[in-house]
């Protein structure tokens, strides 16, 4: 599954972004153009950072950007963009970001499928190692084809 949302649509390498709010606009991008968000879900997530804090920051350097599924999901789908430099989310046990996953979840469960392979790919190092350091599209595109 998580191969299936991420591949040459939904995964850029090497982003320039001047903060957070650019750095969630990066990966929200790339599900509006796919149709799979509407414009107003980046908005959502915003706010809920400035509402809620930095809790999307998952571990060091990854956030996981969402919203409600109510607030402009259209159908599941995730995007991945490593930043080319990091920026600070607010976290301050997991700052500064490098790589942003977008995640849109039409409902309550059809994106649990979806976490349990993130969560197996963030749990391996050598994986997450090889993303944070690719120079292009293709080597990340590799590594998630790990994870059908």
């Amino acid at each position: 599954m998580l191969s299936k949302l991420l591949d040459q649509d939904t995964v850029r390498v090497g982003v320039e972004c001047q903060d957070w709010q650019q750095a969630v606009r990066a990966g929200s991008h790339l599900l509006i153009t796919k149709e799979c968000v509407e414009e107003r879900y980046i908005h959502a997530i915003i706010r809920n950072h400035q509402k809620l804090g930095p809790y999307m920051v998952i571990a060091p350097g990854i956030v996981l950007a969402h919203a409600r599924p109510e607030d402009g999901v259209l159908k599941l789908s995730m995007s991945l963009v490593t930043l080319t430099y990091p920026v600070v989310f607010g976290n301050f046990t997991n700052d500064p970001v490098k790589i942003v996953f977008t995640l849109g979840a039409k409902d309550a469960n059809s994106h649990l499928e979806v976490l349990a392979q993130l969560i197996e790919l963030l749990t391996n190092e050598e994986d997450m190692s090889k993303i944070m350091h690719a120079n292009s599209q293709e080597e990340v595109i590799a590594v998630i084809r790990q994870y059908p």
